[in-house]
This record gives structure tokens, C-alpha cells and sequence, in this order.
């Protein structure tokens, strides 16, 4: 694939808001709860790019066909999960959010991509490990997770819901 990751600026905000609200359409389509609540929004991505946690995928054309938020912070849902984490509760690690990619002009295999792409950056920094969740009804990224060797760790509550909470581990002792 031909495709590079490029930290989001202000500029891409309406770029990345549109490829959103394709997501967050799709997830309506399929009958999914997740995403229709308001969350999220533009002031998400405002927020993402002026904490530097959003990456935009371009493509040959300089179009942003996919983003990711990257956080390297604590994930205050991911404190209490029932289940436990691969990782020691004080170890450093990413958390991964609001992947989407283009659904008007898709690309096969770009999510998968984007995880690939973005653990190598985890690595380069040094963080041992890589935290998500997503909704129990969205099978691609429940495809996506498996493909790429996430292990299911238990359910946390993100914002008065319930997720399927994954890890991996990129960096081994």
C-alpha cells in the first residue's frame, strides 16, 4: 500500500470530521448503538489535534483517507476492567481510538494498515503496549484486532458503556 501517516493539523479537521461522520453513519446503518450519541465530534478532533493524539493517512493524491487517534496517556475507562490486562497496572502504554477510514472510496486491508503503521510507532517510542476497546457488534475491527494478534482482556465501561477491551504486547522483555 501506498499510503503515510502524517500528525493531524488544524487544517485537516474537516477532512478527518467527514470521514466521521461516514463512520458514524455506517454504524447507524448496522444497527450499532456505538457512535450515536454525539461522540464523536468535531470538538473531539479539535481536541486530538491540539493534544497532537490524531494521525491522518494520506494517499498518492495528499487525501486523507483514514485517521487514528494515538494517546499516550492514562485511559481513565481502562483503570477498573473486569478481566485483567496482559500488562502490569503501572507500565506504560497507547491507546488507540477512533480509527475510520474512507467508506465512500474504501481501501481493502487500510485499517489493518493503519494498526500495523502505527504499533511500529508505538515501538520507536519505547512503550511496551497497545490498549483498545470497541463495541461488542462492530466485526471489522473485532476482525482487525484477531488479525493482528490482539488478546481479548475483559469489558471496561467508556462513557456509560460497556466495550470488548483488548492488548498487545509490542515491546517483549
Amino acid at each position: 500500500m501506498n499510503f503515510q501517516l502524517k500528525i493531524a493539523t488544524i487544517n485537516d479537521v474537516d477532512a478527518i470530521w467527514f470521514l466521521l461522520k461516514q463512520g458514524i453513519e455506517k454504524r447507524k446503518n448496522d444497527g450499532s448503538n456505538q457512535w450515536q450519541d454525539g461522540y464523536p465530534n468535531r470538538d473531539v478532533v479539535v481536541n486530538d489535534v491540539k493534544h497532537n493524539y490524531g494521525v491522518v493517512v494520506l494517499n498518492e493524491q495528499n487525501t486523507i483517507v483514514g485517521y487514528i487517534a494515538m494517546i499516550d496517556e492514562i485511559e481513565s475507562a481502562y483503570e477498573e476492567i473486569i478481566g485483567n490486562w496482559l500488562s502490569a497496572k503501572d507500565e506504560k502504554y497507547m491507546v488507540f481510538h477512533r480509527l475510520i477510514v474512507d467508506h465512500i472510496n474504501p481501501t481493502k486491508g487500510l485499517a489493518t494498515w493503519i494498526l500495523n503503521e502505527v504499533e511500529q510507532l508505538v515501538i520507536k517510542k519505547g512503550v511496551k503496549s497497545i490498549k483498545v476497546d470497541t463495541n461488542y457488534d462492530n466485526v471489522g475491527m473485532l476482525r482487525v484486532f484477531e488479525k493482528l494478534g490482539y488478546t481479548f482482556c475483559g469489558k471496561v465501561y467508556f462513557r456509560g458503556s460497556e466495550r470488548l477491551a483488548f492488548e498487545k504486547i509490542v515491546i517483549k522483555n
